[in-house]
């Protein structure tokens, strides 16, 4: 599985409603942690298990959901968590 395939599998334990992954680490090639390994990703995805949680509690569920993969294959991670009422 690719990075993006095992996100997906991980992400499915919020049971979301729409998951997007968007793999940008082609656009940073170049930048100083690049050769660190991980590449760069943007996630839209929303989720009922987001209700009466703010951005902070949010963010942290996505990034203990993805578990290890945010110590190696994540780099960085841009995140827009929402809940189905608020699309």
């Amino acid at each position: 599985m690719n990075t993006v395939e095992l996100m997906q599998a991980k992400l499915a334990l919020l049971q979301p409603s729409h998951v997007e992954i968007i793999d940008d680490s082609a656009k940073h090639a170049k930048h100083a942690g690049a050769k660190s390994g991980g590449g760069h990703y943007r996630l839209n995805i929303i989720s009922t298990h987001f209700a009466n949680q703010n951005t902070l509690a949010r963010h942290r569920l996505v990034y203990a959901t993805l578990g290890d993969l945010m110590q190696q294959q994540i780099h960085a991670l841009t995140i827009s968590a929402l809940t189905p009422a608020e699309i």
